[in-house]
């Protein structure tokens, strides 16, 4: 069970029984001092929290907020907006509410923070046209309600409260300058402290080897995620963890030459079958500039867009076999989706049949599959062209798709547990471990990542860097 609220008098743990990614269920209390566990009515969420004054509940199902006493009991819808919803907060008085949106791959492009009132009226968004692109997120209000801390560009920003909860928000003031990276700021009750998380960002990506079982570096240990390899086995692309920056060198790391340049961030890179080109996603950045597929020369120059013309998210690009199409897909958590599929000769895109709902698609080795996930992540999925037909293969919370080099088995990573890379064989739908990571902390712009050497060994980024939590001394801006 994941912990999201304590309440107000903190006799209790609001707590969801998740599943998926990321994590979804039912909500339920947990006394502090003992006692029989409650599930809180038929509320079902993401994330939720108890109004100060302890009468009200408030939680969030994707793009949903809802409503109830805070016994789960008389839930209602209260809004609906675009995006995934997260870190609901409420105003001290209970009257008010503010939370975040993401509406990018995984929620790692745009963040945008909005405001709406108690009764589901005036929503609008806060801090609009600030900067570009918006990140701002988990915000929080001090004690006394004066002030409204939150984090944005890895620092810790407040704004006062001027003329109300909603309204006429004056500019936001920096609280903090730091060379770390500073989040999930959290005033203390007495108003005296901030406490914020500082956290330098390294990893060191690590080779799995079943025949010993042990982990050892790759790559010298790199900094770097969404490894891809040439057909021919001489060369790799991998994106800088975490200034996303796209290069390519020979496997001993020699000849590296590095492709692309901020503010760009490459995101899952692959080698065209010939080795002359190489694609890649960026993250959505605004609303009217979604996920974009690009190319470049391994030799260098400048990338370009595949299709800037078509206005619909670009994400996952996987060449076929043969090179003469590539794959793509569109966000998690949207059922409206599709897989399509863009011919590279005539630049005619089509739907694979059947594909709404389903989103991050690879491709066989063999040509004969494409494999996806379902919108919420619980399903693993795979096309067969043959029979122009969809079947399940695995259930779960499962992310990071991988082909083995003779396509008769899917890696993924399990997120259930402590998580572990486990495989599936196409042929039987058998599901076969491979290494529990309850010892392996994961870093990676998501939070973790999955990639095959050649050789079919699992490739995981493992965190290296640095997060402590701060007491800040709270001093009115």
């Amino acid at each position: 069970m994941l912990p999201v609220d304590l309440s107000p008098d903190g006799s209790q743990l609001l707590v969801l029984d998740g599943q998926g990614a990321p994590p979804k269920g039912p909500l339920w209390s947990i006394p502090i001092v003992g006692g029989s566990p409650r599930r809180l009515g038929d509320t079902v969420g993401e994330t939720a929290a108890w109004s100060p004054d302890g009468k009200m509940l408030v939680y969030t199902n994707l793009s949903d907020m809802f409503l109830a006493k805070s016994d789960g009991t008389e839930s209602r819808r209260l809004i609906s907006v675009k995006g995934d919803i997260k870190h609901v907060t409420w105003s001290p008085d209970s009257s008010h509410l503010r939370f975040d949106t993401t509406e990018s791959a995984g929620g790692l492009g745009q963040q945008l923070a909005w405001g709406v009132s108690a009764a589901g009226t005036d929503l609008h968004r806060l801090f609009a046209g600030w900067h570009n692109p918006p990140d701002e997120c988990c915000g929080k209000w001090t004690a006394d309600g004066k002030y409204f801390v939150f984090q944005s560009n890895s620092q810790i920003w407040a704004v006062p409260r001027k003329a109300g909860f909603l309204h006429s928000e004056p500019k936001p003031v920096a609280l903090t300058s730091s060379p770390m990276s500073l989040s999930s700021p959290l005033p203390s009750k007495d108003g005296k402290r901030l406490f914020v998380i500082g956290q330098t960002y390294r990893g060191e990506l690590m080779r799995y080897d079943s025949k010993s079982g042990q982990f050892s570096p790759f790559l010298g240990g790199i900094s770097a995620e969404y490894f891809a390899f040439s057909k021919d086995g001489q060369w790799v692309a991998y994106v800088s963890y975490r200034d996303g920056t796209l290069s390519r060198s020979r496997l001993d790391g020699s000849e590296r030459l590095q492709l692309t340049y901020p503010p760009l961030y490459a995101v899952l890179p692959r080698w065209s079958p010939d080795g002359k080109k190489i694609i890649f996603f960026e993250f959505a950045l605004s609303p009217d500039r979604p996920a974009r597929i690009y190319e470049v020369s391994p030799q260098g120059g400048s990338p370009r867009q595949l299709m800037p013309n078509d206005r619909s998210p670009q994400l996952d690009p996987n060449w076929s076999p043969d090179g003469s199409k590539i794959v793509y897909g569109g966000e998690s958590n949207d059922a409206t989706s599709a897989i399509r599929l863009l011919d590279v000769a005539s630049r005619q895109v089509s739907n694979l049949p059947d594909s709404h709902g389903v989103f991050s698609p690879r491709w066989s080795p063999n040509g004969r599959y494409i494999s996806a996930f379902s919108s919420d992540s619980k399903r693993l999925v795979l096309f067969d062209f043959q029979t122009q037909k969809w079947t399940e293969l695995a259930q779960g919370s499962l992310g990071w798709l991988n082909w083995s080099k003779d396509g008769q088995y899917v890696y993924v990573l399990d997120y259930r547990g402590q998580g572990a890379v486990i495989r599936i064989r196409v042929s039987n739908h058998k599901t076969e471990p491979v290494v529990n990571l309850k010892d392996f902390v994961s870093a990676g712009r998501y939070g973790g990542s999955l990639v095959l050497a050649p050789d079919d060994s699992p490739l995981l980024l493992r965190d290296t860097g640095t997060q402590d939590i701060y007491a800040l001394d709270w001093e009115e801006p």
